[in-house]
């Protein structure tokens, strides 16, 4: 077990996510889009809180903001510790922000006991996670990987401010360099996060920290079921082609798919029923399907049968269906050598390395083009998160801090 003469303050992580909480457009949550005076003053803070904790900090070519605690090595390849600033409309306080405000309070903690490792240590602020201002997500991971294009520049807000124009707003003067923020899997020796569960499995066993395996890979389909509208008093149910009615079956049956594959998850997040009367048949129904899981033969197994499923009602019900792919993305698998390292320090903090799957996508996601990746997940109440209510015990703060310390000492002596 690591011994401390300074351990971790799990209240300054939770003073400091307080204080962030307060960087927001609106009462209600948090809500703080990238580029805006919000995120610009959530980026003083914690630039002012990587300064005390002996960091260097920095500001890359996509606003990304980067504290660095030098190592004996200056040369030696980098040990990533990160997670976003940003949030979703009237979020909870600990999304993205536990990871950047716990891996600050790692690198205080090894200040404050005099450590220097072999590997320097950065700490990353990524600017844009969420995707809620340009319906684009990972942009500051992306640019570090060095997977951003001079398209995503383009990409427009609401009210057609783009990403270019956005960035030039805070004083970035040349969007275009956003190449000057990538990395190269040399520079790096591996990229941490630490993030909330986002769900109910570690309430469930009651374990305050757990292991990320893997990020699910995401399929997803917009899709069409055409019947007839009609009159609702006169056409008698069984010669309907009811629309709606082919939907409901399709759902129910989406659910059992899900139920008998689990952990795969699918999603039917979205349905438009047209004419929309209430005395009129549905003659239309759109909606959307989002299939995640792991593993890929098993979802892709999963979706044929849904497919095969949606031929069937057809016939049935004399419906035409169709279903569009729209986005695919592909599974990212966390390090063996990393996983081995961070269950190693769970269990010296007396818990139990529970394995996770992340069916929510995070900034690892796009660091994995670039380098290794780990995550370790900290348990939220009643797995709640995009939502005012999202809630981190001051306990499992710390045990989360002291299991990422842990495994940062080792990881950067792997080598």
């Amino acid at each position: 077990m690591v011994k401390l003469q300074k351990d971790v303050d799990a209240i300054r992580i939770s003073t400091r996510i307080e204080e962030l909480a307060t960087c927001s457009s609106t009462s209600v949550g948090v809500t703080r889009l990238p580029f805006t005076a919000e995120s610009l003053k959530a980026e003083r803070l914690v630039e002012e809180w990587m300064k005390a904790a002996g960091m260097k900090v920095r500001k890359d070519a996509l606003n990304n903001i980067i504290g660095r605690y030098e190592g004996k090595d200056p040369a030696a390849s980098v040990l990533m510790i990160g997670s976003h600033l940003d949030s979703v409309i009237e979020a909870g306080k600990y999304d993205g922000i536990l990871g950047v405000i716990t891996g600050i309070e790692v690198v205080q903690t090894l200040k404050d006991n005099g450590i220097i490792l072999d590997n320097p240590i950065e700490v990353v602020g990524f600017c844009d996670e969420e995707g809620v201002r340009f319906h684009s997500t990972f942009l500051g991971s992306k640019a570090i990987a060095g997977t951003f294009t001079a398209e995503d520049l383009e990409r427009a807000d609401e009210q057609g401010i783009t990403i270019a124009e956005a960035l030039k707003g805070i004083g970035i003067a040349d969007p275009y360099a956003y190449n000057n923020a990538s990395r190269t899997p040399e520079e790096l020796l591996a990229y941490l996060e630490l993030h909330i569960e986002q769900g109910p499995v570690l309430e469930r066993e009651n374990e305050p920290v757990g292991i990320v395996r893997g990020i699910a890979g995401a399929t997803r389909f917009y899709f069409e079921i055409i019947g007839k509208p009609g009159h609702a008093g006169t056409v008698p149910v069984a010669l309907r082609q009811d629309a709606l009615l082919g939907a409901s079956d399709l759902i129910s049956y989406i659910e059992n798919i899900a139920i008998k594959n689990e952990p795969l998850v699918a999603t039917v997040g979205k349905l438009t029923v047209s004419p929309g009367a209430s005395n009129v048949i549905p003659g239309l129904v759109t909606g959307t399907l989002d299939i995640r899981d792991l593993n890929v033969d098993r979802k892709k197994k999963a979706i044929d049968a849904i497919l095969t499923e949606s031929e069937r009602v057809a016939k049935a019900r004399g419906l035409q269906i169709q279903f569009i792919q729209v986005m695919e993305a592909e599974p990212v698998y966390c390090n063996e050598q990393l996983i081995t390292v961070i269950e190693e320090s769970i269990v010296e903090q007396d818990g139990s390395a529970i394995s996770l799957v992340s069916g929510a996508g995070h900034d690892a996601m796009a660091m994995a083009d670039v380098t290794n990746v780990a995550m370790i997940f900290v348990r939220c109440k009643e797995g709640l998160s995009h939502h005012p209510e999202e809630f981190v015990t001051l306990e499992d703060m710390g045990v989360g801090a002291r299991v990422l310390y842990s495994a940062v000492i080792k990881i950067a002596k792997l080598h």
